[in-house]
């Protein structure tokens, strides 16, 4: 009895470790659309120039913007208004603005798409107008869509006497489904019995595994990778059987290869990133502060009295210099990553100090890492 429980206790200890293994593989694991697209399936930018109406005495001011009033005159006149020659308009309600939106896959006239409408005058808000009928284009100059309707500007300000307030931006709005779909794009899925998967970041050891996992489910010779990025995919000669087809492709888990190990640094804000894979080799590193400190005070000479003379006004600096002594702390080697930061944390290193620490840490071959400044 004693040794069958012990095997039971045993096996159900290995099955335990089987299961927690599979779990945390499983947890690391990625859909293949996650880590990749589909070549020619993607959305396209259209913009467009329009006029907003309606809005309570904060549209652009015409001396300043000309383009308005020209806008307004030639919308007038496709209206059949004809203005007299010499006209000047003094437009308080009309703002130019320019109108963005993005084209989806696949999109087929009728459908509506969200658009986005900012001034590119000196309209004060555009808050409470209306966009009136816009077509917007795409990169080859044709019209796919028109956008028109009430814009819904997130911001609020007011202002009085000479003093104002203003919440958010007041200078874009949005339209939701505020503009339809004219034109479809022609989609080059169809043709042909290939597709090109593209790896959103080329590597090989990642693109061998989406291979391995791609022939696995559908057969050998299914995928072939062309490089550290592009897979070309055979897919299924009758059109009715490829939705399916790629929907199952998207769905495939893959466990990508680790990643590099990075550091990004931004110079202007100071902010560092890492990874987990950043480590260390031993080294040593010293970090001493120094600080400059410059006091400027008003100096004020007042004449004697019945002398005929003037109060004179100078400037007084002082100029301290403080350098506090240098502390040496031991990184050990194989460092992980919270014990990188407690160590460079324990050397009382600010954010702008730990670009040059890193820097020089790289230079020195201790750090194990790619350095990329932002």
């Amino acid at each position: 009895m004693l040794i069958r429980s012990i095997k039971a206790l045993v096996s159900n200890a290995l099955f335990l470790s089987a299961t927690l293994l599979f779990v945390a593989h499983s947890a690391q694991a990625e859909r293949i659309k996650d880590l990749a697209t589909i070549q020619g399936v993607r959305s396209n930018q259209l913009i467009g120039y329009g006029l907003v109406v309606g809005l309570d005495g904060s549209g652009d001011q015409t001396t300043q913007t000309p383009f308005t009033v020209q806008s307004v005159l030639s919308m007038m006149q496709q209206m059949g208004v004809n203005m007299p020659p010499g006209t000047s308009l003094q437009l308080k309600n009309v703002a130019a603005v320019m109108v963005t939106s993005a084209l989806p896959a696949f999109a087929q006239p009728g459908q509506t798409l969200d658009v986005t409408a900012s001034s590119m005058g000196n309209a004060k808000s555009l808050r409470g107008g209306t966009l009136l009928m816009t077509p917007l284009k795409g990169a080859d100059g044709q019209v796919y869509a028109i956008a028109q309707g009430n814009l819904l500007v997130g911001g609020v300000g007011a202002s009085a006497n000479g003093s104002s307030t203003q919440v958010n931006h007041l200078s874009v709005g949005r339209i939701s489904a505020g503009a339809t779909v004219e034109r479809a794009l022609p989609s080059a899925i169809g043709e042909g019995n290939n597709i090109n998967l593209e790896l959103m970041d080329s590597d090989f050891s990642t693109a061998s595994l989406v291979v391995d996992a791609i022939n696995k489910r559908f057969g050998k010779d299914t995928a072939a990778a062309q490089n550290g990025r592009v897979i070309r995919v055979q897919i299924p000669e009758n059109t009715n059987d490829r939705v399916s087809f790629l929907g199952a492709l998207e769905s495939i888990s893959v466990s990508p290869a680790k990643t590099a190990a990075k550091v990004i640094m931004n110079a202007r804000t100071g902010s560092v990133v890492m990874n987990q894979a950043v480590t260390l080799d031993s080294c040593a590193v010293s970090h001493g502060n120094l600080s400059v400190i410059i006091n400027t005070v008003p100096v004020i000479s007042q004449p004697g009295t019945l002398s005929n003379g003037t109060t004179i006004s100078t400037q007084a600096s002082q100029i301290e210099i403080k350098k506090e002594p240098g502390k040496v702390m031991l990184l050990q080697a194989g460092a992980s990553l919270s014990e990188v930061l407690k160590a460079l944390n324990a050397i009382g290193a600010t954010p702008q100090d730990l670009l040059a620490i890193l820097q020089a840490m790289k230079a020195a071959g201790s750090l194990h890492a790619d350095l990329e400044i932002i």
